[in-house]
Parts: C-alpha cells; sequence; structure tokens
C-alpha cells in the first residue's frame, strides 16, 4: 500500500451568531470533507468496496448526492440502496461535479428559508421541518464522512479532511 502524506485537520466551523448559522456552517464543513475524501482517489480504487457491504468512495458521494436532491430539492428516490453506486461510466470528477451542483442547489433553497420551525419547501411531498433537514443532513453526511476516512486511509494511507 502507498504511503500518502498525513494531512492536518481542517478544524470545525466556530459558532455562527444563529442557529442557522451554525447548523448550514457544520453542514457545509462535512460537505466539503466528503468531497475532500474523494477529491484526488485513483480508478479503480475509489469503486472499491473496503469491506463487505461493499461500500466504496464513489459510491458514498454518489448516495450523498442523491440524499442532498431529495431532502432539499423534492426529488423521489425510489432504491435508496442503488444510490451506493455509482454508474461504470461514471468518472470521479462527473461524480465529485454532480455532488457540488447539488450541494450549490440546495443551498440556494436554503438561502429563502428563514424560518427553521417552517417546513422545507418540497412541493408534492411530506416535508420536515428545516431545522429537522438540516440537522439530518448534518448526521447523514458526519456518517458517511467517517466511513470516507477509513475507506481512503485504506487505499492510499491519506488521512485528516
Amino acid at each position: 500500500m502507498p504511503t500518502a502524506p498525513r494531512r492536518r485537520d481542517t478544524p470545525p466551523p466556530r459558532a455562527g451568531n444563529s442557529e442557522a448559522e451554525t447548523l448550514r456552517g457544520f453542514l457545509d464543513y462535512l460537505r466539503t470533507s466528503i468531497a475532500a475524501k474523494v477529491d484526488g482517489a485513483s480508478e479503480p480504487e475509489v469503486r472499491t468496496p473496503g469491506v463487505p457491504s461493499g461500500t466504496n468512495l464513489l459510491g458514498l458521494l454518489n448516495h450523498l448526492t442523491y440524499v442532498e436532491r431529495s431532502m432539499f430539492l423534492g426529488d423521489e428516490v425510489t432504491d435508496w440502496q442503488a444510490t451506493f453506486q455509482a454508474a461504470p461510466t461514471d468518472t470521479v470528477s462527473e461524480v465529485l461535479t454532480r455532488y457540488q451542483e447539488a450541494v450549490g442547489e440546495a443551498n440556494k433553497v436554503l438561502d429563502g428559508c428563514t424560518d427553521l420551525a417552517a417546513p422545507i419547501p418540497r412541493p408534492g411531498r411530506p416535508a420536515p421541518s428545516i431545522r429537522w433537514a438540516l440537522t439530518h443532513m448534518i448526521e447523514e453526511t458526519a456518517r458517511h464522512a467517517g466511513h470516507a476516512d477509513i475507506l481512503r486511509e485504506q487505499l492510499d494511507n491519506t488521512t485528516g479532511r
């Protein structure tokens, strides 16, 4: 296994001036962390399962793209398990770009949300509060960023956020 330089961790954001700023700051911090874990990973290693369940780096980022789009943009997902695998023709760059685009679109929706107790604007679907949606996305992204930390270190010894 190649030896990669150890990166220093980027510290979490300072608390914002409001609850919304704090929640969004932590979510953006985690979004950046998971994207960094995939960025620079080589093919085919980025698709190589690191655990018996088949979890791989590119699949984690692909899954989080679907979660972002479902939670904040109202996209419906009928097979969540399938989201954990990127298409064989997808490049790392393409999956990363789709994730970053989904995050950008989600942030535009969130920019228009001023009341954390209000439902997230998802036309045609039941909607949790913005507070719940942000908290869930923090939990979901953090969980998979932790998985990605381990998978990336197994691939090429890259550590840190």
